[in-house]
């Protein structure tokens, strides 16, 4: 009995002083930690997945006493694009693809005053919420949904981060009347300057896509121009007034602006006003029209500069010598042609945008030949062979026809037997 005793008094004790070093340890290490001065971090948490890291920090034995290791944590930092709710309802088009087989870009100026571009200027004030594409514009840089891009003294777009436009620089710059309320800025409809936005410059691109075999001709870009005048300007014709300053406004592109032109329908009839499309149809389709004033070229000059260095070019030949073999009328005359009027660069500016539109309805023509009905084409086919089945069936009725008669009239022709004498055959001998 008391052996027993003994043994469950030894096994107790030695129990208790194996858990002794390891409470103590435990200890130990509380102790450390609420010594040890805080040494974390507070990280910038990302907002995107609301989601805070924290980093801990822990002596090791390869560290000197006092320095602390920060532990390597991970962290989400994929920041999501903002994306407005009219670019899920109306997705923009494909994009221009870069490794294309052929491109040619092109820049048109749109005359608002003619009436085929006349639905991107009506309504001038916003009417049953329906508004023209410069409000449009105005009110989306107004509200940051889409980026704008300062016009370069080039005429060239410039898309890079560091040529975006300040929508406040601008209003300063054209001198349009605004609120600063907070971090937002009012404009009222009426000082938005829709009406004296009467152009666009457009970019516009057809290329060929070899991966689809398919033929496309698409805006990349809109720039609007506004005509501005210190002076009293009919806008209905400001041809009439020679001291109209056209201002290039700023750019933008078609694939950010696509899907809020989606949703704004415009009228493009005068006779039934039930048709409509949408801005963004309007430019898809090519409703547009518009003169051509430069072209994606290496040496970046304009369709007016091109042509003036041609005619200046012609107009050097004119060789000073033959010019005073002339008298002093002939000499003027002479002079007056070797320096074209406005009269004539019009004429020979005229000329060089057909001669580009040509080679671009060219190309396109080339890539699909020439247009083939196949409904027509299959009933001429049909038709072709029936007619030839037909000619077939008659020939050769016609030859059966024909021997037929032969044999009857052959028939017709030889003797019969019963009606003549016998025949009498000679034998010749021989000797």
């Amino acid at each position: 009995m008391k052996r027993s005793i003994i043994a469950v008094l030894c096994i107790t004790l030695a129990l208790t002083a194996s858990a002794q070093p390891a409470r103590s340890r435990v200890t130990q290490n509380n102790a450390q930690s609420n010594t040890q001065p805080a040494t974390t971090t507070t990280q910038p948490a990302t907002t995107t997945t609301n989601r805070q890291t924290t980093t801990t920090t822990r002596p090791t034995a390869s560290q000197p006493s006092g320095v602390t290791r920060q532990t390597t944590t991970r962290t989400t930092q994929a920041a999501a694009p903002s994306v407005s709710r009219a670019s899920i309802m109306f997705p923009t088009a494909v994009e221009v693809p870069v490794d294309v087989a052929w491109r040619r870009d092109i820049y048109r100026e749109l005359d608002l005053t003619k009436d085929t571009n006349a639905p991107l200027y009506y309504p001038v004030e916003p009417q049953e919420g329906r508004v023209n594409l410069f409000t449009l514009l105005f009110q989306l840089l107004n509200t940051g949904k889409i980026p704008a891009y300062t016009y370069d003294t080039s005429g060239l777009e410039n898309f890079n981060q560091s040529n975006r436009m300040h929508f406040k620089d601008m209003l300063e710059r054209y001198e349009i009347p605004y609120e600063v309320n907070g971090n937002s800025i009012k404009v009222e409809p009426i000082d938005i300057p829709s009406n004296e936005v009467l152009s666009y410059f457009v970019k516009e691109s057809s290329y060929y896509d070899q991966h689809t075999a398919t033929y496309h001709s698409r805006v990349v870009a809109i720039c609007p121009v506004m005509h501005r005048s210190g002076s009293f300007v009919d806008f209905n014709s400001p041809s009439m007034s020679a001291d109209v300053q056209k201002s290039p406004l700023f750019w933008v592109k078609m694939e950010d602006i696509e899907p809020y032109l989606s949703q704004q329908m415009v009228m493009t009839s005068n006779i039934n006003n039930a048709a409509t499309m949408s801005m963004a149809d309007f430019f898809e389709t090519n409703k547009y029209k518009g003169d051509i004033y430069m072209t994606t070229n290496m040496q970046g000059k304009s369709l007016a500069q091109m042509v003036n260095e041609a005619q200046a070019n012609a107009a050097s030949d004119l060789s000073f010598d033959d010019m005073q073999d002339n008298d002093s009328a002939a000499f003027d005359s002479d002079f007056d042609l070797g320096f074209p009027s406005e009269a004539d660069s019009k004429k020979a500016l005229q000329r060089e945008q057909n001669r580009i539109e040509k080679e671009i309805k060219d190309f396109e023509e080339h890539i699909w030949n020439t247009p083939v009905d196949s409904v027509a084409l299959a009933r001429q086919d049909s038709i072709a062979a029936s007619s030839k089945k037909a000619k077939k069936v008659s020939t050769r009725t016609t030859a059966r026809q024909t021997s037929s008669k032969a044999e009857n009239t052959k028939k017709e022709k030889a003797p019969s037997s019963s009606g003549n004498a016998p025949r009498v055959s000679v034998r010749r001998e021989r000797h």
